[in-house]
């Protein structure tokens, strides 16, 4: 088993795909997920699944779901807040996006703000979960030691962590310990977790977490010393993987590897 030097030191959730992502203390994690995080996605006015790597703009909104009263709040770079229970269309089949992911259109004013940020036709779809692999890639991990490695190469003295997304964010191991974790358990909190994959990395991470624009070559970075790296996916950055045992992850709780 892993020491316990290794501990969980950050959180961060979104509730909708592509719109930046917030610190929270501590996250509920079920099969699909940690409850209210990425329940929401776009799509443009063709349908197609639409999130940050084509509208940097999105990562100026920040915003709220409560699961348990079906309340979406939205903070628009104006400074305008955009509130509301939601209301999805069951007039239609819910529709397929992809192999592992239904939804239904949502009904209400947040589609409109956020089409008005990015300046074209945005719709809001509720799904289960719209994480990325669907259950296997219920949960995200990174070490703060990879995000210390990375900003060594860029000859910068810190890499902000929400460039990448991720759900959970340890320190105390090496940098890209993480990377060994693969095909493994890890109880983390209440939880108990398995690691199926390295993340691969596209260009959203090298866009600013708070204004959308690319200020970092993050990919050209991760090319320059991790292109060889002998990992699930290529320029990898941290990890994804399943829930086995669902529970509270808090921040400051031990992450222990079998």
């Amino acid at each position: 088993m892993l020491g316990m030097d290794a501990r969980v030191t950050r959180l961060q959730t979104t509730p909708i795909k592509g719109i930046r992502v917030s610190d929270v203390s501590e996250v509920m994690l079920t099969r699909s997920g940690a409850v209210g995080d990425r329940r929401f996605f776009l799509i443009d006015e063709r349908d197609r699944k639409v999130n940050g790597k084509l509208l940097g703009m999105l990562q100026t909104v920040t915003g709220e779901f409560t699961e348990s009263t079906g309340e979406l709040s939205l903070n628009l770079p104006s400074g305008e807040r955009v509130s509301g229970t939601v209301d999805v269309d069951i007039s239609q089949e819910p529709l397929a996006y992809g192999d592992f992911r239904t939804g239904r259109l949502v009904h209400g004013p947040w589609a409109d703000a956020l089409s008005d940020v990015c300046g074209r036709s945005l719709r809001l779809v509720m799904t289960e979960s719209a994480v990325d692999r669907g259950t296997k890639g219920a949960v995200s991990l990174v070490s703060h030691g990879s995000l210390r490695r990375l900003a060594e190469q860029a000859q910068t003295d810190e890499i902000d962590s929400r460039r990448f997304r991720m759900l959970i964010e340890v320190d105390g191991v090496t940098p890209h310990a993480e990377d060994e974790w693969v095909g493994r358990e890890a109880l983390v909190g209440e939880t108990t977790l398995r690691f199926e994959g390295h993340v691969g990395r596209c260009v959203v991470t090298c866009r600013d977490p708070d204004t959308g624009a690319k200020t970092l070559p993050t990919l050209e970075l991760l090319s320059s010393y991790r292109a060889d790296a002998d990992t699930s996916e290529p320029l990898a950055f941290g990890i994804y993987g399943r829930v086995l045992t669902g529970g509270i992850v808090r921040i400051g709780d031990t992450v222990t590897i079998a």
